[in-house]
């Protein structure tokens, strides 16, 4: 007879995530590392009694906003190697709601996270409950099912005993290299406190193997031909290599081969910045160096990237002659895009082969074709130092100076976080990554305050390394809330707040095709109603002291040097806070290297978008489609 114990669903729920385990070459860990919760009365009684009943088996941390606790969640996620994760747990209404920015940044970015949102009554006894949203049509909607077309598995638990297929239903999603991304178990505030007599099995321990397929003979044989056949191969690296951790899979191949390697910025840290294959990010924030090997290459080598837009400048970056593409994805989905050649295998995997195969028939690129991007190279990265350079320590830093600052004082344990506005550009043309995990750029999804919360769970997964959030003003209004909580546990993140008075990257895009930077900077109204009046008496510092973290302000390069260094060392949450100064054409960044199709008005009466058409439309005249 099946022994069984009494339970709620909230409290079978946290003992079952509390047994499950992943291993990826034989190496084991939990897989719900905790659980994050805002508490209402959708899961209080549920989820939260059963958080307390079983305290010992899941850590909880306490979050203050539901998007927030996703980021952070996400955070984690990315540097455990997907192989772990956390939970997410609010009430139902906002609570719920606002979950889905989050769950749609992991999901697009392919990163596991588990929510546990409450839900209005499976009884309907309370009906409407309290921010219920009534639909007369559908008796069985809530605004929980606003989460399905972001969630990588949904399921609503409506019955005690259907939570048993739905969390094994969750857990293998989580753990899919190919399917993983947001999952969501809706529960029922009724459900999550009903008793039910449950199996002992359920609690069982688990362990989920993450699977490393081999590619399929056939497609590892027809590309090795495609990249014997290549003389100017062109490898794209993006956040695949990192989550199959193929780094010195990649490191391998190239040293066989010769080919050199972009990077997106997923992908970005896949081979150290000074190694001879590296030549930097590509795209509309790409290096000349990239950029100008994408135009002329004949085949493209794609390594874990889903090819976006950023990535493919639009279909007018890839203008060789001929040029095809050859992608190793794990995800067949895009291991066939732009009618490319698949290797559908995990990166690692896949690159250990191809290593082996090309090293069989003595495969390397010409000498020339190395000399030549290593040449390019070397001119790029005097192009970087020219913009991280400041002659006069005294005055007020430009952008790309803070970063050369910051640049100068890191080491391969450090860790860079950032997600939104003009410090990626930035970033994925001059940042110099050291170690495979330092650049932990979120651009899928490239959301505005991802970057604190992320920071603190890039720091619970990994304590001993200095986690640096790079914030601008405009995307730290967004949301700070979670200094509370780094201040609250101790978590020592370091923030990077950069104040430039306004939406610098939007404003940057706005010009450009005739936007005249409408609605972009932080300025006062002035009387044609544009803001563009004087700076807004913000004080970003004070408002991070305000919320309990210790701030330290520079306003010269010298200073920011000083305060930046004193952060490093600190073990408590430290903030440095820099007001730079607009870039000029010496220390600025290099201007984007590769169009991005950002559709320009065909129609208007303004000088600024009759000239940006005029230019959008000679671009347009330069698009391919690549079958």
């Amino acid at each position: 007879m099946t022994s069984t114990t009494r339970l709620t669903v909230a409290q079978a729920l946290v003992r079952f995530l509390a047994a499950q385990y992943t291993e990826r070459d034989g190496v084991r860990q939990r897989l719900i590392g905790a659980t994050w919760g805002i508490f209402g009365h959708g899961n209080v009684a549920g989820l939260g009694q059963a958080l307390i009943e079983y305290g010992d088996d899941m850590p909880f941390h306490q979050g203050r906003n539901e998007q927030s606790m996703v980021h952070a969640a996400v955070g984690y996620a990315r540097q455990s190697n997907r192989l772990s994760t956390h939970a997410v747990t609010t009430s139902i209404g906002p609570g719920a709601t606002n979950l889905v920015t989050g769950a749609a940044l992991a999901t697009v970015n392919h990163l596991p996270v588990l929510l546990l949102p409450g839900d209005i009554f499976a009884t309907r006894v309370a009906d409407p409950v309290l921010q219920q949203l009534e639909v007369p049509y559908a008796g069985d909607v809530s605004v929980n099912d606003s989460l399905r077309p972001v969630s990588k598995y949904f399921d609503r638990v409506t019955r005690p005993e259907a939570l048993i297929p739905a969390a094994l239903q969750a857990m293998r999603v989580l753990t899919d290299p190919v399917e993983t991304g947001a999952v969501t178990l809706a529960m029922p505030q009724d459900v999550q406190a009903e008793a039910y007599d449950w199996p002992e099995e359920f609690f069982a321990e688990r362990t989920w193997v993450v699977r490393r397929p081999g590619a399929d003979p056939t497609e590892l044989a027809e590309a090795v031909r495609t990249i014997r056949s290549a003389k100017r191969p062109l490898l794209i690296a993006g956040g695949g290599v990192h989550h199959s951790r193929a780094e010195e899979a990649l490191a391998e191949f190239v040293r066989t081969t010769g080919i050199p390697v972009a990077s997106t910025q997923a992908g970005k840290g896949s081979l150290r910045h000074d190694h001879p294959q590296d030549v930097g990010g590509i795209g509309h924030t790409g290096t000349a160096t990239a950029d100008e090997l994408a135009r002329t290459a004949d085949l493209i080598i794609g390594v874990g990237t889903r090819y976006t837009d950023f990535t493919t400048a639009s279909g007018t970056l890839f203008q060789g002659e001929g040029v095809r593409f050859l992608n190793l994805n794990i995800a067949s989905y895009d291991g066939h895009k732009l009618a490319g050649q698949p290797l559908i295998a995990d990166a690692s995997i896949g690159l250990a082969e191809l290593t082996a195969a090309l090293r069989t028939h003595g495969h390397r690129v010409a000498d020339a074709y190395v000399s030549e991007y290593s040449e390019d190279k070397e001119r790029w990265e005097q192009r970087v130092d020219a913009c991280y350079e400041a002659e006069e320590p005294d005055v007020r830093p430009t952008q790309p100076q803070v970063l050369g600052a910051l640049d100068a004082l890191a080491d391969e344990s450090d860790v860079i976080i950032n997600a939104a506005g003009s410090l990626p550009g930035d970033l994925h043309k001059l940042w110099r990554a050291r170690s495979k995990d330092q650049y932990h750029l979120e651009y899928g999804y490239s959301c505005m305050g991802y970057e604190i919360p992320a920071a603190i769970g890039v720091k619970l997964a990994a304590p001993e390394r200095n986690v640096w959030a790079l914030v601008g003003d405009g995307t730290y209004l967004m949301m700070p809330t979670e200094i509370v909580t780094a201040v609250q546990e101790g978590i020592a993140i370091k923030i990077l707040l950069v104040q430039n008075h306004g939406y610098a990257s939007i404003g940057g895009l706005s010009e450009s095709v005739g936007g005249e930077r409408f609605g972009t900077a932080y300025r006062f109204t002035s009387e044609d109603g544009t803001f563009t009046g004087a700076p807004l008496p913000v004080d970003l510092a004070a408002n991070v002291a305000s919320l309990g973290m210790r701030v330290l302000r520079a306003k010269t390069v010298r200073e920011l040097r000083e305060a930046l260094a004193e952060a490093r060392a600190a073990d408590t949450p430290t903030c440095v806070y820099v007001e730079t100064e607009t870039a000029d054409t010496v220390s600025g960044p290099p201007p984007a290297q590769a169009w991005w199709d950002v559709p320009v008005a065909e129609t208007a009466t303004r000088a600024s978008a009759v000239k940006a058409r005029e230019l959008y439309e000679r671009h347009v005249s330069t698009r391919r489609r690549h079958l």
